[in-house]
């Protein structure tokens, strides 16, 4: 099974995103949609990413919930923001946070979550020193943002490495 589907995950995945996006599910649909997912696994394959275990399969759906919360709260403050933008002015700007993260999955993982946050937006992440770089909507509260991303890496650390 693994010979013709490399990742048959990620092909099913792509499988019922083409579907999704499909206007209609005919049988035709179908097909191309299982070509285009296996020739996308095959692709993926040649990139060969790098394979990480799940150790604490517990604190995922803690993840999950607290991900979650996070962009509900920052949904809330991203429309004040706006809703206040003529009286007060945008006080955006970039930070910077140093994360004990190797796994390169939980980084890409973790740079999903940043850029899914409204207000904020992952922009580089330095290896060699361990440093993220991201930019703020708002950066008063650049202690708060900085526990939480900081929060984020310890919770990955613990399901990946």
């Amino acid at each position: 099974m693994r010979t013709w589907f490399p990742y048959p995950l990620l092909s099913i995945a792509l499988l019922l995103m083409w579907l999704l996006l499909s206007q209609s599910v005919t049988p035709g649909s179908i097909v191309l949609g299982l070509v285009v997912s296996t020739v996308l696994a095959w692709v993926t394959l040649n990139l060969q990413p790098a394979r990480s275990r799940l150790h604490r399969w517990s604190r995922i759906a803690g993840f999950i919930l607290r991900v979650v919360g996070d962009v509900i709260r920052s949904n809330i403050a991203v429309t004040l923001i706006i809703l206040r933008a003529g009286r007060r002015p945008v006080n955006a700007g970039f930070m910077t946070v140093s994360l004990d993260l190797d796994d390169e999955n939980a980084l890409a993982l973790l740079a999903c979550v940043v850029t899914a946050t409204p207000g904020t937006a992952g922009l580089e992440y330095d290896r060699r020193q361990k440093i993220l770089l991201f930019h703020v909507l708002d950066i008063e509260n650049e202690d708060l943002w900085r526990k939480t991303i900081t929060r984020y890496a310890a919770d990955l650390k613990e399901i990946f490495e």
